[in-house]
């Protein structure tokens, strides 16, 4: 049953994945100004800004006599930040660089492939998986295949980027599972967030002109990138899934790469084929499953259970 505390957490994961998609819009605009390097230091640096009065509004709410973190717990911090850091440049900087060659859309959906990647990924680690996510993975094969492979059997250099950059992801998020335990989860994206910032500029300053003039036409990209895309709709994350459903917040995030999509076509006129749009479907549909497949499972399960019990 729908409770009102439901509905705002869909609301709030459903604008967070309209600003997630339209990014990618935003982000490949900001290539007409500036370099990747560039936009993706500065934006990680706004998105870090953002969160610092969410930091501070949390350890004053949670414990006003508390002057500081534990020296375990700041090591922990900055072990993990750092981590996660690395591995947040090296996805971003391959969406942010294939977004040069590519379209807003196809790099939305296929980035959207971490979403199946995750839980093949998890298998080395000893992760349960189910027959879910090896359907859903062939299914986000084959709309793969539709969407980005041609008829002389190449992909394009910008979707070969964005799908090294999706198993990358995928990788960010199993640290991001393995360390949420042991950090708070807004102390823990902050100090990742500053980590991405400080490794794009430093290869910004090796590898890119920085220059001021540039920098000021890219402003609204920029902002879009990180106040809005990174800073605020990681905060509508963070509150909405307190109390959101688990097969409500798989479909709503999987809709980040259809906003991806539709802001590319309105936006920049980006057109999708008939075959790329199949393809889309297909990779849609596979992240479903791939996400929604093992909670099915259990509710049948469950169901199946509760027959046998009144019995």
């Amino acid at each position: 049953m729908l409770t009102i505390k439901t509905l705002k957490s869909d609301a709030l994961l459903l604008l967070a994945s309209a600003i997630w998609g339209f990014a990618f819009v935003a982000q490949r605009i900001g290539m007409d100004y500036v370099g990747p390097f560039t936009f993706n230091g500065v934006r990680f640096a706004l998105g870090s800004l953002v969160l610092l009065p969410l930091i501070l509004r949390n350890g004053i709410r949670r414990n006003p006599s508390r002057k500081s973190t534990s020296p375990a717990g700041t090591k922990t911090l900055i072990f993990g930040g750092g981590l996660l850091g690395i591995a947040l440049f090296a996805a971003a900087s391959l969406q942010q660089v294939g977004l040069v060659y590519t379209t807003a859309g196809n790099a939305g959906f296929i980035t959207g492939l971490y979403v199946v990647i995750v839980p093949i990924l998890g298998l080395f680690l000893g992760q349960h998986s189910n027959a879910g996510t090896w359907i859903g993975a062939f299914v986000a094969a084959v709309g793969l295949y539709l969407l980005s492979v041609s008829d002389e059997l190449t992909i394009s250099f910008g979707d070969m980027l964005e799908l090294i950059g999706a198993f990358l992801w995928a990788v960010q998020i199993l640290i991001v599972g393995w360390l949420s335990p042991k950090i708070d989860p807004i102390k823990l994206a902050f100090a990742e967030f500053s980590a991405c910032s400080l490794l794009s500029l430093i290869t910004a300053f090796i590898f890119e002109e920085i220059v001021l003039n540039t920098l000021l036409q890219a402003t609204i990209p920029i902002l879009y990138g990180g106040v809005l895309s990174v800073g605020v709709a990681f905060t509508f994350q963070v509150v909405a899934q307190q109390n959101a459903h688990p097969a409500h917040a798989a479909i709503l995030f999987s809709l980040e790469s259809v906003f991806a999509a539709l802001g590319g076509w309105l936006i920049l006129n980006e057109t999708i084929s008939s075959r790329g749009f199949v393809g889309c479907a297909l990779m849609l549909s596979g992240m479903l499953l791939s996400q929604l497949y093992g909670l099915l499972e259990d509710i049948s399960f469950a169901k199946l259970k509760a027959v046998f019990e009144r019995k």
